[in-house]
């Protein structure tokens, strides 16, 4: 199983490292302007006050007091599903790590944010989104860690469920905001897709081979 996992790992990794390029030139060419400001436009054709505050909630939660109590939250369940830790070390490393990519990412490409249609404020730079990354990097890692200790399917389903609208929720709020481009979203989570691909291939390794070793 543990085998099988790391083949997954190393194809996911690999199909978002192509995605991931394959924007980040189109990007850096202007191709991709049309798309943005189409979906922009679907997508702040939405507003209301009551869609502004929720998506201000969202946004919200990706930063700040808010991620880190979440953060804590998240840390002190998979504390208590697993009995040797590794899976909270994991756990740690990809959220501050994905974090460190963004920064470093958004220094290389430094592209703008949009003035299309601002709703709320934002600084630094747009590329890739920073929120998009690390909801990617804290929910889909939470939802496949936590899919062996969850027995019932019900259970799974609802943790995927809840995984998945939180990493949707935060993207899309960012664009409903204003303050990134649909291609920001993406580029988002297409490099934490490969953050925490490569990532879960050293953790599948390292199982493999203490496997092997006993």
């Amino acid at each position: 199983m543990t085998y099988t996992r790391q083949k997954i790992t190393v194809f996911f990794f690999l199909l978002c490292l192509i995605g991931f390029a394959g924007s980040a030139a189109l990007v850096s060419a202007d191709k991709l302007n049309r798309f943005d400001k189409t979906v922009i436009d679907y997508v702040q054709g939405w507003e209301s006050p009551g869609l502004t505050a929720f998506m201000k909630f969202i946004s919200g939660m990706g930063t700040g007091l808010p991620i880190v109590l979440i953060m804590l939250f998240m840390a002190f369940i998979l504390y208590r599903a697993y009995d040797n830790r590794k899976e909270l070390i994991l756990f740690i490393v990809a959220s501050a790590g994905s974090a460190l990519l963004n920064l470093a990412l958004k220094s290389v490409f430094q592209r703008e944010r949009p003035n299309l249609h601002r709703i709320a404020e934002a600084t630094g730079y747009s590329f890739p989104s920073g929120h998009s990354m690390a909801a990617f990097s804290l929910y889909a890692l939470l939802v496949i860690l936590l899919w062996e200790p969850i027995r019932s399917v019900k259970g799974r389903i609802l943790v995927s469920a809840l995984g998945g609208f939180m990493i949707l929720a935060t993207g899309i709020s960012r664009i409903y905001l204003g303050v990134h481009y649909p291609s920001d979203v993406c580029a988002g989570y297409l490099a934490s897709g490969c953050w925490l691909a490569a990532l879960l291939w050293l953790f599948y390794y390292s199982r493999l081979f203490r496997a092997k070793r006993v």
